[in-house]
């Protein structure tokens, strides 16, 4: 069955009392029984509930894989993939990743006695002189939050393998229909669902995806046991949004290219960051393990100054500045100071996130629109 036919279909049957075409919200937090132990599947909605059901299996067969797990955010997802460690075992990171998991790698689970070493991942070589027989995990943004940078899946799978650690891929900013993971070797998917795969701004929420039977056992036993399960209500949205993915990312897709080629010609602009152009440092990579290279994008001032980007920011009238990314309308950010605050100055300096830099989700409106919203903005 193909991406498209799989993203309106997979997971999901007609309701078996009214046939009803849409998945129902079961809007209920346990199910009466026939006798002790005599259920239907579901008992407790913490551990079982059908909308998220419908939803689970829908991810993991738009991710190729063959067990989904929701959770009530992003963070939670990650939270539970982290759980697998204990205090002694090592993580191998990408220094160029969201704020807020660096934040959690550091300020809680560090406590715990793991370790963690955030490293450039854009070379193979450069990983493996940190893994060793403690390292358990290694984790890769791919694209990298908000730097862009691509990651070999490939290579970083067989490093894993060589150790005999998991990889995990945090596929946000790709999106299962533009890269699977999985096929490439990853043990874990994890998503923030709140941005592509919900798409409309109106959920938080995470996932994560894999195919071994004994893995998927500990995440299911993880996520029932400390409950951080998103509603059916929100489920149920993220199952509506994801009927339109395929759609949805290829106008990303369009609109990213048009908006990242006149970023390029803009004599204010320093640097553009979006894997699509040529000149991107792993373009190549890039290619071979993505169907396209998405709607997000960064790129610094020539005046590299906070001063000179917040000023740029504020003029923006269709852009809207936010924080989270992937939904239909177009957002911009500042990383330095919002999504990537929490990491130190001298440590997001190292990784590319200077004063200036600001970083674009660029959503489905007419690009000529949104091209002639930049233009006025760094005029």
């Amino acid at each position: 069955m193909k991406f498209a036919t799989k993203a309106i279909h997979a997971g999901q049957e007609p309701d078996p009392t009214t046939g009803a075409i849409m998945t129902p919200i079961y809007q209920t937090s346990t199910y009466v029984q026939a006798g002790p132990g005599k259920h239907k599947g579901f008992e407790y909605s913490r551990t079982h509930n059908p909308t998220r059901k419908a939803l689970e299996n829908n991810l993991a067969s738009i991710e190729d894989g063959k067990y989904g797990l929701c959770f009530g955010s992003g963070m939670a997802a990650t939270d539970c993939i982290v759980k697998l460690l204990k205090p002694g075992d090592e993580v191998v990171s990408t220094n160029d990743l969201y704020g807020g998991t660096y934040r959690m790698f550091t300020k809680i689970f560090a406590n715990y006695g793991i370790k963690f070493h955030f490293i450039p991942m854009a070379k193979p070589g450069d990983v493996e002189k940190y893994v060793n027989k403690n390292t358990k995990l290694i984790w890769v943004e791919t694209p990298t939050n908000p730097m862009l940078n691509i990651i070999d899946i490939k290579a970083m799978a067989r490093i894993a393998k060589k150790a005999k650690a998991l990889l995990a891929v945090d596929n946000t900013f790709a999106s299962p229909y533009l890269q699977q993971p999985l096929n490439l070797g990853a043990d874990i998917v994890m998503h923030s669902v709140t941005k592509y795969l919900g798409g409309h701004s109106d959920v938080v929420m995470g996932a994560i995806v894999c195919k071994d039977d004994k893995l998927a056992e500990q995440l299911y036993f993880i996520q029932n046991s400390c409950g951080a399960v998103p509603s059916p209500h929100d489920c149920f949205l993220v199952l509506r949004g994801i009927k339109t993915l395929h759609i949805r990312m290829e106008r990303h897709c369009e609109n990213g290219e048009k908006v990242a080629r006149y970023l390029v010609s803009n004599s204010k602009v320093a640097n553009v960051y979006w894997p699509g152009l040529p000149t991107h440092s792993n373009h190549e990579i890039a290619k071979a393990q993505m169907k396209g290279f998405g709607g997000m994008m960064s790129f610094t001032l020539k005046d590299d100054k906070m001063a000179t980007a917040h000023k740029v920011l504020s003029k923006f009238k269709v852009f809207s500045l936010a924080e989270s990314l992937g939904g239909v309308e177009s957002l911009c950010g500042h990383p330095a100071s919002m999504t990537h605050a929490s990491i130190p100055k001298e440590e997001r300096m190292k990784t590319g996130v200077t004063d200036s830099l600001i970083r674009l989700s660029v959503g489905i409106e007419d690009a000529d629109d949104l091209i002639e919203d930049l233009k006025q903005a760094l005029a």
